[in-house]
């Protein structure tokens, strides 16, 4: 057989084995954009007697929107996806590649575990892997897509990446869901121990995805977003004084995001995990912001959870220099004894600490209550907030309105704690106090808030 002939079947041979992925890798990025690398890599394996087509992963470069990322996808249909040294080694030299051109990654996910007779070789060659994959947070954005099935290592790709998708087939898990529910005494279906809905306390789950063109989607707006690979101020024709009455009648947080973002700008990243918060990219203006919402209903009481979602937020604004606003609907520490006896105190300390690595603009409306440790945190100046304002019916004190009647005022067992507290709401929570002192730097109509966000930001803008 010729040189070009063996060239072709060889190709025929890689392509057979990875149709399915490839198709995936297709809808993901623009037509004819994917070049693959190390496309004629195989290995053998000894325990199966088989060889690993392509190393059982997909490697290349493409543009998704025109924008250039990296792809790193493992193919299922090769040895269940199972991780090699050789497998890990491939994904290795993508990522190299991606850290060298300041490229994106995405990863497609699918795999159940290590390969069966590798031994210990596999754990060096996960271990370079997911250093480099480390080394690369908050230098270039990193996607994760849940594929199918991901269990054992592999699943710590997710965990460094800065958004995961869930597929409507996407489990992860640590261990093999069977192990982990024999374990606790359950028999439970995989999507009970590892689907999106049961991990709604890991802040793994930034968005659930219908198909792949979604991913496509949001991967393109995310990145649209960034001023990275956009730009922090864009022309998109956005109307910068737009005043929305409806928000004087009613303010919760989907109505506030609606009215603030610009129309179509914006996306919430993990609406799964601690709801009570919501984590938005988008733009105000044309202007890229980060913005935590908290509250909308009542006051959101900060737990280790909610507070971890909003370091890890935090933190990725900080990464690409994107402004944060902090809409302030929320009190103190969740009163209760797991709440106690949990990371809440600690993880409050690092969100103080992520704050210090916002060097662009940091901007607090209190659209809410902003009580005690609530303000503290997610308000006051001296927390690093150049700019605080507050709606005209907002709250903002050191206790909500019952205990601080009880101290303020000692009414004694006889005294109307009703009427107590409603005066101590009047006296002492108006933001008319905080902002005797400098504390909020004006006191605003609701329907205003866009006009006044979009001055500030350009203002505060590096």
């Amino acid at each position: 057989m010729d040189k070009l002939n063996l060239l072709r079947a060889r190709r025929q041979e890689v392509l057979a084995a990875g149709s399915a992925i490839r198709k995936t890798i297709a809808g993901l990025v623009d037509g004819d954009s994917f070049v693959e690398l190390s496309g004629f890599s195989f290995s053998k394996n000894d325990f199966y007697g088989e060889e690993a087509a392509g190393e059982g992963v997909v490697t290349g470069f493409a543009t998704i929107e025109g924008n250039p990322v990296y792809v790193a996808a493992q193919n299922f249909d090769v040895l269940s996806g199972g991780v090699s040294k050789e497998n890990c080694a491939k994904l290795l030299r993508c990522l190299e590649l991606a850290e060298k051109n300041s490229t994106p990654v995405v990863y497609i996910l699918n795999s159940l575990g290590v390969q069966v007779g590798e031994g210990v070789t596999v754990l060096e060659g996960l271990a370079q892997l997911l250093s480099k994959a480390a080394k690369l947070h908050g230098v270039v954005p990193q996607f994760a897509v849940i594929n199918g099935e991901v269990y054992g290592q592999t699943a710590l790709l997710a965990a460094c990446a800065d958004f995961t998708f869930f597929m409507k087939e996407g489990v992860l898990a640590a261990d093999s869901p069977l192990v982990l529910s024999a374990k606790s005494g359950k028999n439970l279906a995989k999507e009970a121990v590892g689907g999106s809905k049961a991990l709604d306390k890991t802040n793994l789950v930034s968005f659930e995805a219908e198909d792949i063109a979604q991913v496509r989607a949001t991967v393109s707006k995310i990145l649209g977003i960034l001023p990275e690979y956009s730009a922090l101020v864009v022309e998109n024709g956005a109307d910068l004084n737009l005043a929305f009455p409806k928000l004087n009648e009613k303010c919760d947080a989907d109505t506030l995001i609606a009215s603030v973002f610009d129309k179509d700008s914006y996306v919430e990243v993990g609406k799964n995990c601690s709801p009570e918060v919501h984590c938005v990219l988008g733009r105000v203006g044309g202007i890229s912001v980060a913005a935590v919402v908290t509250g909308g209903e009542t006051p959101v009481s900060l737990n280790e959870n909610n507070v971890a979602k909003m370091i890890s937020f935090a933190e990725f604004a900080s990464y690409y220099g994107l402004p944060f606003v902090s809409f302030v609907d929320a009190q103190g520490v969740q009163s209760d004894l797991s709440a106690q006896n949990s990371l809440v105190l600690k993880n409050i300390f690092k969100l103080l600490e992520t704050y210090d690595l916002l060097d662009n603009a940091k901007i607090s409306v209190v659209y809410g209550s902003a009580i005690g440790l609530g303000y503290t945190l997610l308000a006051a100046k001296s927390a690093g907030f150049d700019y605080c304002y507050a709606f005209a019916n907002a709250k903002i004190a050191l206790f909500d309105s019952e205990k601080g009647a009880e101290i303020e005022f000692a009414g004694g067992k006889k005294a109307d704690k009703a009427k107590l507290a409603a005066r101590y709401a009047d006296e002492n929570s108006d933001p008319i106090h905080a902002a005797k002192n400098g504390y909020v730097d004006n006191i605003i109509e609701p329907q205003f808030v866009r006009q006044y966000l979009v001055a500030s930001l350009q203002m505060l803008l590096k």
